[in-house]
């Protein structure tokens, strides 16, 4: 799916989202609002999650996936989950759909890219738009939020740098669909402990939701796919579709990573 073309570019909203893997504690996320407020003091601020697993550009690629097109057309969205802040690594502007991402080019906005081509693409390369002194090891809030403070007040995407053709993929398991049998994998755990699978409803739409069907995660095992967390009893682990529109495996009442030892990554079958 083609992005809008450039005479269809969405006004900016006003609002700046943040997506950082910078935790609840420490100064990293107050000071990059504080650029954004002093240079533009009406912008809206929604911090997305600074939860992000440290380092884990695909959680955040992910998470940005799941909850960024559910905002306002012209928002602008800051992910910063940058192992190689400093390095060779380029920073970019993207406008995917009717929205604008800025992110380091290292596949942090890989998924948004597979559902929606890119339709502008451009490398953060003046200078002027960051704030005077940079760091070495803090461009979140020397360079994107600066610029996101800018993009907010007028700024237009071309002045940033020059455009490229691509942004950086990384590599994404595949999904086997089979007969009689789906292969996906663990991507995500939310904030219950919930595993969230890489296996889409659209994937599921000729499977039964009976107990004719048996989804497998490691050594453990559940059947029938059902419709809310209530549906089973207390410490049952049960599967289901979530909000995201994603296959889920859930202890009802506890934490299903927890209490089964499963992180990302690992295989989930589903077979009738």
């Amino acid at each position: 799916m083609s992005g809008p073309s450039d005479a269809e570019h969405p006004s900016t909203s006003g609002i700046i989202t943040l997506l950082t893997d910078f935790g609840l504690h420490g100064s990293y996320v107050a000071a990059m609002k504080g650029v954004i407020l002093s240079i533009n003091p009406r912008a809206v601020l929604v911090d997305v999650t600074h939860a992000i697993r440290g380092q884990d550009i695909r959680h955040g690629a992910w998470i940005l996936e799941e909850a960024s097109p559910w905002f306002p057309s012209g928002t602008i969205h800051v992910a910063v989950v940058d192992p190689e802040v400093g390095g060779r690594r380029k920073l970019i502007y993207a406008r995917i759909g009717r929205q604008h991402y800025l992110a380091p080019d290292n596949g942090l906005l890989g998924r948004l890219a597979l559902a929606n081509r890119p339709s502008k693409i451009i490398s953060l390369e003046d200078p002027q738009y960051w704030l005077p002194k940079v760091s070495a090891t803090f461009h979140g809030r020397d360079i994107l939020a600066a610029v996101a403070a800018r993009l907010s007040l007028g700024t237009e995407p071309d002045c940033l740098g020059p455009r490229q053709d691509e942004l950086v993929q990384l590599a994404w398991p595949e999904v086997r669909i089979l007969p009689g049998e789906i292969e996906g994998s663990v991507r995500s755990i939310d904030s219950f402990g919930n595993l969230v699978t890489d296996i889409s409803e659209q994937m599921l739409r000729d499977v039964p939701r009976g107990e004719s069907v048996r989804i497998t995660c490691d050594e453990h095992e559940t059947l029938g796919i059902f419709r809310t967390y209530g549906d089973q009893p207390e410490m049952t682990l049960m599967a289901l579709v979530g909000s995201g529109g994603y296959l889920e495996l859930a202890i009802v009442g506890d934490s299903a990573a927890g209490m089964l030892g499963v992180g990302p990554g690992a295989a989930v079958r589903v077979t009738w």
